[in-house]
């Protein structure tokens, strides 16, 4: 699934607590950050469209056909 970046404002004093004591805790503030986000979305995004969402990620991407390589062709060398 692409993903994509957020932005917010917040107050520079309190970030730099909240990533002390959570250092403290062996904790990463990303990760907890994105349990966080995804809390909002179960809440707040309907069911069916969680799983539309999810079966559309699901579903298998075709393969890109892969480019020749030149130099395999030109290492067949008739003897």
């Amino acid at each position: 699934m692409k993903k994509t970046s957020v932005s917010i404002l917040y107050d520079d004093e309190k970030l730099s607590a909240i990533k002390l004591y959570m250092s403290q805790r062996d904790l990463d503030f990303k990760s907890e950050l994105e349990k966080s986000v995804d809390s909002l979305y179960v809440k707040y995004v309907p069911a069916n469209v969680r799983e539309f969402i999810d079966m559309k990620s699901s579903q298998a991407k075709p393969p890109k056909p892969k480019k020749p390589n030149p130099q395999s062709e030109n290492a067949e060398v008739a003897t």
